[in-house]
């Protein structure tokens, strides 16, 4: 077991936006949750990892409590989610995954940050097939026999594991297995008393695209910008 391969992290943005954007992002990922299971966790997986996450980026609890007290309400939003492929400049594959409560309006805007980028949107399946939809789970590595990890987590779906590193560079063990397996995977962490830094799914890429440091800023600017937007949850792209 070594080093994980990820994608390179683009979090070029001020840490105040970042924080706003991601507690904007688990906000609409509560009211999903909410809407499609209800408002006890115990009885909610899909809101018991979503408040998992919000942990994850440090989302104070009373924000989250008050989240959920939205999401349950007569007047709460209702968001779509949809899924967008395209390139950016270079020939980098991306996938934008948007919830939103006007489609119409998100797509103009994912069309015009894809254009002002040297980018083009693309059609429903053309980058999808470069990358796999997995589960992910992140966990403190500290006080975990890895190799015994390994070995009893491949009889719940375990398709790869390794350290990778969180946000501000902290070391972190990370679990993937097929989206599939994912309420499985869960189930046995919990089983272990491993409780994990995050849980969620990510589009992992099948084959990188390597660039030249020039180029490769200019992709990483407007995977930035994409992330900025308000209706934008998740950027996933194939450079390297």
């Amino acid at each position: 077991m070594g080093r994980i391969f990820e994608v390179r992290k683009h979090t070029m943005f001020a840490r105040w936006n970042r924080m706003a954007k991601q507690f904007a992002k688990i906000g609409k990922d509560i009211t999903i949750a909410v809407k499609a299971g209800g408002t006890d966790p115990g009885g909610n997986p899909a809101l018991r990892r979503v408040i998992q996450n919000a942990r994850a980026v440090n989302m104070p609890k009373d924000k989250v409590e008050a989240a959920i007290k939205r999401a349950a309400g007569r007047d709460a939003t209702n968001y779509s989610e949809i899924i967008y492929e395209g390139y950016a400049p270079h020939g980098v594959a991306v996938l934008v995954e948007a919830a939103t409560d006007n489609p119409t309006r998100t797509v103009a805007n994912v069309r015009n940050l894809f254009a002002k980028g040297g980018g083009n949107l693309g059609s429903n399946g053309s980058v999808s097939f470069l990358f796999r939809k997995m589960g992910v789970f992140r966990l403190d590595p500290a006080g975990i026999d890895q190799d015994d990890l390994e070995l009893y987590l491949i009889d719940h779906g375990l398709e790869e594991m390794g350290e990778g590193s969180g946000e501000k560079g902290e070391p972190q063990l990370v679990v993937r297995c097929n989206f599939e397996d994912f309420g499985q995977m869960q189930a046995a962490l919990e089983q272990r008393g491993l409780v994990p830094l995050s849980a969620t799914h990510e589009y992992i890429c099948v084959t990188p695209t390597e660039l030249p440091e020039e180029q490769a800023r200019e992709v990483m600017e407007m995977l930035d910008r994409m992330e900025q937007d308000e209706d934008v949850q998740n950027v996933y792209h194939t450079l390297a």
